[in-house]
C-alpha cells in the first residue's frame, strides 16, 4: 500500500537499499528512529508517527530488510542475520537520521524492534539519547507462563528448523510475523532458548554492552498483550541495570478499544501520548543539566 509521506533513501555498505519514512513537524525538539515489529512493513506505524510529531517529534520510521521498500527478499541464496540488521541497516539508517536532523535521537522499537533498539543502543551508546520499548521484551521462554512457555518452547526450535529446510521463514502462510531470513529466525530463537543476546553473529560483546548502558528507558505494555508479558519485558529490562527506567501501561480504556500486541497501531493516540509526555520530561531534565532555557 502506498503512502503520501516523504522518505529518506538509504543504500547501505553491502549494497542494499531502503527508504526511511520521514515525519516531521514544523520544529523538531527530539528525533526518533522507529524500529518496526518482525514482518511488519514501516508504512503501519505512520499513525503513531503523525501523532508523535504533533507534540515536536520528528519519527523516521525504518524499514526492516526483506520489507516493504526494502530491496531484498530472503530466500535460497539469500538471507541475513542480526548482524546485517543492526551492522549494516541500522548503522546507515543513524548516519542518515544524524544527517537530516539534529535533534537528541532517541530508539523506539516495537516487539523484535525493542530488542534490536537495546542492542545498536548498546553497540553505539554515544548516538542514543534514550530508549522506548513499545510492546517488547526478550521471547526467553522460561519467563513466560503456562501455557505459552511450552508453545514458544515448541516455536524457538520448529520454526529455525524450518526455516533452514525452506530456505527461509514462510510466516505470511504460518501467521506469525512475514517472510523472513533464516539467519534472523536463528538468533531470534537462540536468543528466546538462552534468554541471551551472546550471538556468534554479533561483532560484539551484547550482554556486557547493555550492562554498560547508561540512559533513560520507557518500558511501553499493552495491558492485553499476551504475546509479550510483563516478566518478557523485566527480562529484557534486567539486562540494562545502569539505566533509569520508566513503566507504562495502555488500557484497553485509554485505547478505546482491547489494547493488544498489534491494534494499538490502529489507534495509537493512547500510546504515543504517552510516549511524547515522556520524551517531553526527558529533553526538560536534558535543558536543565544543560543549563539551557525550556521550550
Amino acid at each position: 500500500m502506498p503512502h503520501a509521506k516523504p522518505v529518506a533513501k538509504v543504500t547501505c555498505r553491502d549494497g542494499h537499499r531502503f527508504e526511511l519514512i520521514d515525519v516531521a513537524p514544523g520544529r523538531a525538539r527530539a528525533a526518533v528512529l522507529l524500529l518496526p515489529g518482525m514482518g511488519i512493513s514501516a508504512r503501519h506505524y505512520i499513525g503513531f508517527a503523525e501523532r508523535l510529531a504533533r507534540a515536536g517529534t520528528r519519527v523516521f520510521i525504518h524499514e526492516w530488510r526483506g520489507n516493504g521498500s526494502s530491496s531484498l527478499r530472503a530466500g535460497q541464496g539469500r538471507d541475513w542475520s542480526y548482524r546485517e540488521l543492526i551492522n549494516e541497516d541500522l548503522e546507515a539508517a543513524l548516519r542518515a537520521t544524524g544527517e537530516l536532523e539534529r535533534a537528541p535521537l532517541w530508539l523506539a522499537g516495537h516487539s523484535l524492534g525493542s530488542q534490536l533498539a537495546c542492542l545498536i543502543a548498546a553497540r553505539e551508546p554515544e548516538r542514543t539519547a534514550g530508549l522506548v520499548l513499545i510492546a517488547g521484551g526478550a521471547p526467553y521462554a522460561r519467563v513466560f507462563p503456562w501455557p505459552m512457555r511450552l508453545t514458544l518452547a515448541v516455536v524457538l526450535r520448529a520454526f529455525p528448523f524450518l526455516s533452514g529446510m525452506v530456505g527461509h521463514f514462510p510466516g505470511r502462510q504460518l501467521g506469525f510475523a512475514g517472510t523472513e531470513a533464516h539467519g534472523v529466525m536463528e538468533d531470534w530463537a537462540r536468543t528466546g532458548r538462552r534468554g541471551r543476546y551472546d550471538l556468534e553473529t554479533l561483532d560484539f560483546d551484547a550482554e556486557a554492552a547493555l550492562a554498560r548502558l547508561e540512559i533513560p528507558v520507557l518500558g511501553v505494555r499493552m495491558r492485553d498483550d499476551w504475546f509479550v508479558p510483563r516478566a518478557s519485558l523485566d527480562w529484557l529490562l534486567a539486562k540494562m541495570p545502569r539505566c533509569s527506567v520508566e513503566h507504562a501501561t495502555i488500557t484497553g480504556a485509554a485505547q478505546g478499544t482491547r489494547a493488544d500486541h498489534f491494534n494499538w497501531l490502529e489507534a495509537p493516540a493512547a500510546t504515543a501520548d504517552t510516549v511524547a509526555d515522556w520524551l517531553a520530561g526527558c529533553m526538560e531534565h536534558r535543558n536543565h543539566a544543560a543549563g539551557r532555557p525550556r521550550g
